[in-house]
């Protein structure tokens, strides 16, 4: 099994959010049963937040200094991600993988433990959150893991941590948090770091080289970098037209 590290972009929200979706919907493709990864980042100031959030909430939300950011529903759960400041990534697992098949709580903790790992390797020390009050697995009947949903309704991301979320050792200040989607492709998993909550890093492009590495030691595999596959025509282009349009962020 091989982990693929797509090469890094720079893209908007909308077209970030399509690409999540369609290394998904299009994967694994026929003999491929590699895991892929990808870091990436974005061209204007953006927030995303969880497909089953309703907007009225989500607009009551963002802070005053938000005028003229991106704002986009995200093809998984969660709450509100202010993506101005973080390490953005996303992980896609092909259908029949042993990580792709557990529990969505287990695959959340499988994937922060190996950042959690990485972040501390990188200078930065960091656990787990083993225990919440009260504890929760937000789980939906679908499989999906809102990392940032709790018993109360849904949060913006990084005001407090949930289950298996990353967080300083020292403080307990949440540094990372994700969200999954599972569908009969697989699973794609969409995670956010916060950099200003993770201070002890100094480089990370070598925080991304660490956590592939300790991702494909978790997986039981070996990272190689991969090009960039090829989507129908037309297709990426359609699908970021979609995710930009105000009825996709204002569906409910």
């Amino acid at each position: 099994m091989k982990l693929q590290v797509l090469p890094a972009r720079l893209d908007s929200a909308a077209a970030n959010m399509a690409a999540d979706f369609l290394l998904l919907r299009r994967y694994p493709g026929p003999g491929n049963a590699s895991v892929r990864f990808r870091a990436y980042g974005w061209h204007r100031p953006a927030f995303t937040f969880g497909y089953s959030q309703k907007i009225d909430w989500v607009r009551g939300q963002l802070p005053a200094d938000a005028a003229g950011a991106e704002l986009v529903r995200r093809p998984t759960g969660g709450g509100l991600v202010d993506h101005r400041e973080d390490w953005t990534y996303a992980l896609v697992i092909p259908r029949g993988h042993e990580l792709e098949k557990v529990r969505a709580v287990e695959s959340y903790h499988s994937v922060h433990g190996a950042l959690r790992t990485a972040l501390a390797s990188c200078g930065h020390p960091a656990v787990l959150l083993e225990r919440c009050e009260p504890a929760l697995e937000a789980e939906s009947e679908n499989g999906e893991l809102a990392g940032c949903a709790t018993a109360k309704g849904p949060t913006v991301c990084f005001t407090r941590a949930e289950l298996y979320d990353v967080v300083d050792v020292t403080t307990g200040e949440k540094i990372a948090g994700a969200a999954q989607k599972r569908t009969k492709e697989g699973l794609l998993f969409q995670g956010s770091v916060r950099r200003s909550s993770a201070a002890g890093v100094r480089d990370w492009e070598e925080l991304g080289k660490a956590f592939v590495a300790e991702l494909a030691r978790v997986l039981g595999g070996e990272a190689e970098e991969t090009p960039w596959p090829d989507f129908r025509e037309g297709e990426h282009e359609a699908l970021t037209e979609q995710y930009a349009a105000p009825e996709w962020t204002g569906a409910r």
